[in-house]
């Protein structure tokens, strides 16, 4: 893991299955109750991601695998982003509840 590219350019953005599930998951039980506040807060889960890819190592190492400096988030509230930083992107493994640790099924091998 280099996590360095270009100067000015962002790291391309991958999104797992399950991250596009989560994502999709906030949205709609935010919207249950106020379909804005749902399209507003998926926005900024996204503009979480966007900042995360044009500085990746910024986000702080998953504690619960604080072996993987490949693993790293952003919070949002009451949200954990988790992503994989790669060669020259980054890849969105999991948005879930702060509570909650990180799925071990969404932990990918260090060599995938």
């Amino acid at each position: 893991m280099t996590g360095r590219k270009k100067a000015g350019r962002s790291f391309d953005i991958l999104w797992s299955d399950r991250a596009k599930d989560d994502l999709a998951a906030i949205g709609d039980y935010i919207a249950a109750d106020n379909p804005r506040a749902a399209m507003q807060w998926v926005d900024k889960l996204i503009s979480d991601v966007e900042r995360a890819a044009a500085m990746p190592l910024a986000g702080r190492i998953v504690p619960e695998h604080a072996d993987r400096r490949d693993i790293r988030e952003v919070l949002r509230r009451t949200y954990r982003i988790v992503y994989r930083v790669r060669d020259e992107a980054i890849e969105v493994l999991a948005i879930f509840g702060r509570h909650r640790l990180f799925p071990e099924e969404a932990i990918p091998d260090s060599d995938e």
